[in-house]
């Protein structure tokens, strides 16, 4: 079902830590942290499901400090590791950007064929962005950073949640008046203000919460499993 072959993605998806074969309670979480693990644990999950797992390209492969300390955990609890990264945030129907875009109201209308994890679409009112920005805050729980002009229409709208705020000029190639990502950058005002786009910084995690919800409830239901999702208060 989540089928990354064809993403090169930054990570290893899929099992990363074994645990015990038979699974019955699954834990979600956005991120695979200390903190989520022994959550995990206490609740007695056979595994956790996590968007932001371990082993990223380019980070010490030594298990040692802190990232010994978590497989330690997850070991001690015989818990398996299942985690995905991008082809979480792809899935059409499952994934970050499709159910940002639900909760959001957004209609999408396709993605961007120089990177198809931009998808674009409308909101039906077409709000301005203060407007949007209060649904947004109503809906994250959190108030987004806005790059823009408050009283301007949101009108065409692209997104990619996350850490994508890099892709602000393919949002804008693809004639979006206002791009939503997770995370912002120093340059990504001077690159907004110049291409002529609004930008919402809504949070990382903030943006990413849904996905892996979406999946947990969906294999809960399709193999009959309890399932119970861990979130943390990170601001990021």
């Amino acid at each position: 079902m989540l089928n990354g072959a064809h993403l090169k993605d930054y990570c290893p998806n899929g099992l990363q830590v074994q645990g015990r074969n038979s699974i019955t309670k699954i834990a979600c979480a956005v991120t695979a942290s200390a903190a989520v693990i022994e959550q995990a644990a206490l609740w007695g999950a056979d595994a956790l499901l996590a968007h932001h797992g371990y082993f990223w390209r380019g980070e010490d492969a030594s298990i040692v400090g802190m990232k010994y300390q978590r497989v330690r955990r997850l070991m001690q609890a015989d818990m398996n590791l299942i985690a995905y990264h991008l082809p979480l945030d792809a899935h059409p129907t499952l994934g970050n950007n499709a159910q940002l875009a639900l909760k959001l109201g957004l209609s999408a209308q396709g993605q961007s064929p120089i990177e198809p994890l931009v998808w674009f679409g409308e909101h039906s009112d077409d709000p301005t962005i203060d407007e949007f920005c209060t649904q947004i805050t109503n809906v994250l729980g959190r108030a987004p950073l806005i790059i823009g002009e408050p009283r301007a229409r949101l009108g065409r709208v692209a997104w990619c949640t996350g850490g994508a705020q890099d892709y602000i000029h393919i949002a804008a190639q693809l004639g979006a008046n206002t791009y939503i990502s997770g995370e912002v950058s120093e340059r990504t005002y001077h690159e907004a203000r110049e291409l002529g786009i609004n930008y919402l910084a809504c949070g990382h995690h903030a943006t990413e919460r849904f996905g892996i919800q979406a999946l947990g409830d969906y294999l809960a239901q399709q193999f009959g499993l309890e399932y119970q999702f861990f979130d943390e208060n990170n601001p990021v």
